[in-house]
């Protein structure tokens, strides 16, 4: 394995690292606005930030999946929900490299990139959480395009410019006959509706209405029909992505408990002196430093072309579950300021919770790991 750190991606991790700091303090206005602002998208984009791993003819940076998850990992100690800007923009980025027609990749892979707007991905429907391979959202051909017909649940509901979704085109059995389109969020025939989420409020997670709505025939992605297999390849990416944007959160969460503890005295001592609050600290540093290896694999083995879907799941049911048990140690750490809403730790715990459902549930991920060990080693 090969996690050597160049010159051009060390800029990338300083540069992440400065945003950070910059979006750390206002982590609670976004909560309350429950948005991020287009500004500061568009200075991540500036920077480099969002999906750069992309080749540089579509608007990337032509970097290693990597430097996206060490980029993803740095933003997220400041806010994890900022950091969700640059996981959707890889995972989108990457379906539209790779399934969109030239020109609809050419208008809108760049604008990504650049941060001038975002794209979402609506593969979820409020009757088809982990069933994603039957969705009830339709296709249908119309006067030389498709009309949809349908419910989609999805992050920046509220504000992308448009949504990668995916609908049924002919029958078939679970995930057959699925197609993806590219749908620009303007159209008619479109009502958003928010979801009043417990946690990650500023990524505006809602549900899209798609009533009668036509979009032309280019916005198709991919072959007729192949559209569930395209969205879990880039799955494969983003889990890893997620896996380190939850450690990044954690981990900023950690370093805050030690300087806390260390600080904090009782009985004429600092609280990191009793080994009963130390000693979970230790094995939190621990835990974080197994997942994040693993998570760093997972993309060193994509960047290598080599098959990663196990461990990216692995990733995502680990890492959320491990991040959300340190900070829930970390608060209980803090005793009473733990518990006030004016301090960063409760809204962290909140965030990384649902990140323990959306992308794919621990349940899932498991049958995937489960079945891609017994056709790896136990197969006739």
């Amino acid at each position: 394995m090969d996690f050597v750190i160049d010159d051009a991606m060390q800029g990338y991790v300083d540069a992440a690292a400065v945003v950070a700091d910059q979006i750390a303090p206002d982590q609670h206005r976004r909560e309350r606005e429950r948005c991020i602002d287009p500004e500061l998208r568009r200075q991540m984009g500036e920077l480099g930030l969002i999906a750069p791993e992309l080749p540089a003819a579509h608007g990337g940076r032509d970097e290693r999946a990597l430097t996206s998850g060490m980029i993803v990992e740095q933003i997220a100690r400041g806010d994890l929900t900022v950091a969700y800007v640059q996981v959707i923009g890889s995972l989108v980025g990457q379906v539209l490299a790779r399934s969109a027609r030239p020109a609809v990749a050419a208008h809108w892979i760049p604008r990504i990139t650049s941060g001038s707007d975002l794209v979402a991905i609506g593969l979820s429907e409020p009757g088809n959480g982990s069933d994603a391979g039957t969705p009830s959202m339709t296709a249908r051909p119309e006067r030389g395009g498709w009309s949809l017909e349908g419910t989609k649940s999805m992050s920046f509901a509220m504000d992308a410019s448009a949504a990668v979704v995916f609908a049924r085109t002919e029958a078939g059995g679970r995930g057959k006959g699925i197609s993806a389109f590219l749908v620009e969020l303007g159209r008619e025939g479109i009502e958003r509706r928010r979801a009043p989420d417990m946690g990650t409020r500023a990524v505006g997670r809602g549900f899209i209405d798609f009533s009668g709505t036509w979009i032309p025939e280019e916005n198709l992605l991919g072959e007729l029909g192949t559209g569930f297999t395209q969205v879990m390849q880039g799955f494969d990416f983003s889990r890893a992505l997620i896996g380190l944007q939850v450690i990044g959160t954690a981990q900023a969460t950690l370093d805050e408990t030690w300087q806390y503890t260390s600080s904090r005295t009782a009985f004429d001592q600092p609280l990191s002196s009793f080994q009963g609050v130390a000693f979970p600290l230790a094995e939190a540093e621990t835990l974080l430093a197994a997942a994040r290896l693993l998570c760093q694999r997972t993309l060193w083995l994509k960047d290598t072309g080599q098959p990663h879907t196990k461990e990216a799941a692995m990733c995502k049911w680990w890492a959320p579950k491990t991040a959300y048990d340190v900070i829930h140690q970390c608060l209980l750490s803090h005793g009473q300021y733990g518990y006030l809403t004016d301090r960063p730790l409760e809204q962290r715990l909140r965030d990384v919770l649902g990140l323990q459902i959306g992308d794919g549930t621990a349940q899932i991920m498991k049958l995937v790991i489960a079945r891609h060990s017994v056709d790896r080693e136990f197969a006739p």
